[in-house]
């Protein structure tokens, strides 16, 4: 396929509620804010432009989650990509790691720029900002760990929504004194067009329910076909790549023995009859990309 159709869908339901909540109260905790540090999964499409509109006035690090499952060969993000030009920005497949680099890159940037009111103050407060289930929860126990050898003082999830309120303030060092503010992920209120809103929804920034694990699965398997990874055809066993989801669905389910149960009325009664899950399939192939089981693959 070229292109892949989309049949008119619109995102504004995949916004929760929550989130503009949310936002507000990112915005009464930018006030004794030094710092943003951003977590991001997706280059250019997990950015939020009403996050940077609405906190974007204090110095900002960019930090890339999951690059070990981003493909090598394309690389969309220089320093200029991320929130400024110029602006710092860590990744985690760098030999130094994330937890090691957030802290000097953070005390650097508050040195450096004014800090007005708070200019008294030794501590420095950081609001950690992204997208839903990026990771935001995770670094901040990892700088815990790496820092002050305490646990976790987060909750962490593998879906959305986790986090739904500003949390107190969460010490992560002791020299310099530093605090980060875990916040709930916000999406933009009005995705740019649909493919972005299907690309947050792939890397679980947007509940599957509600974009639909078929639709979703048809959107992976065209963005693969479309960038030549073609792990799929042997991860499941096909002859070929194949460009249409129903052959690779039907395929995954009889693979996996994932089959449901289904009552069938008859002229002679009621006949429980096995069919093939086709849902349940979706959701495997995509945890299997989630997971990088299908390879190294960046959508943007």
């Amino acid at each position: 396929r070229e292109r892949f159709d989309f049949g008119g869908r619109d995102v504004a339901s995949w916004f929760p509620r929550h989130m503009a909540k949310g936002l507000r109260q990112m915005r009464l905790a930018l006030r004794r804010a030094d710092c943003l540090v951003e977590r991001r999964h997706i280059p250019l499409s997990g950015r939020n432009p009403a996050l940077l509109e609405a906190l974007g006035i204090r110095p900002h690090v960019l930090v890339l989650n999951k690059m070990d499952l981003a493909d090598p060969r394309r690389q969309p993000v220089s320093a200029g990509a991320g929130p400024g030009a110029g602006q710092p920005w860590a990744q985690s497949d760098s030999p130094v790691p994330v937890a090691l680099q957030v802290v000097p890159m953070v005390a650097r940037l508050v040195a450096d720029g004014p800090r007005y009111h708070r200019a008294e103050s030794s501590e420095h407060n950081i609001l950690v900002i992204g997208v839903p289930n990026v990771g935001k929860s995770s670094l901040i126990n990892s700088l815990r760990r790496l820092h002050l050898k305490k646990g976790k003082a987060t909750a962490v999830g593998g879906e959305p929504g986790i986090t739904k309120a500003v949390l107190s303030r969460i010490q992560v060092c002791e020299k310099p004194l530093m605090y980060l503010v875990d916040t709930p992920g916000v999406l933009p209120p009005r995705l740019g067009d649909v493919e972005t809103g299907m690309k947050l929804a792939l890397c679980g920034a947007i509940h599957d329910h509600l974009v639909g694990e078929d639709v979703m699965a048809d959107y992976l398997l065209y963005t693969l076909n479309k960038q030549q990874q073609f792990g799929y055809v042997q991860r499941y066993g096909l002859g070929q790549p194949c460009d249409h989801i129903e052959p690779l669905l039907k395929h995954v389910a009889l693979t996996q023995g994932r089959t449901q149960k289904v009552k069938v009325l008859t002229g002679t009664g009621n006949v429980n009859m096995m069919m093939l899950n086709y849902p349940a399939a979706a959701y495997e192939f995509l945890r299997d990309f989630r997971a990088g089981r299908l390879g190294r693959v960046t959508l943007d």
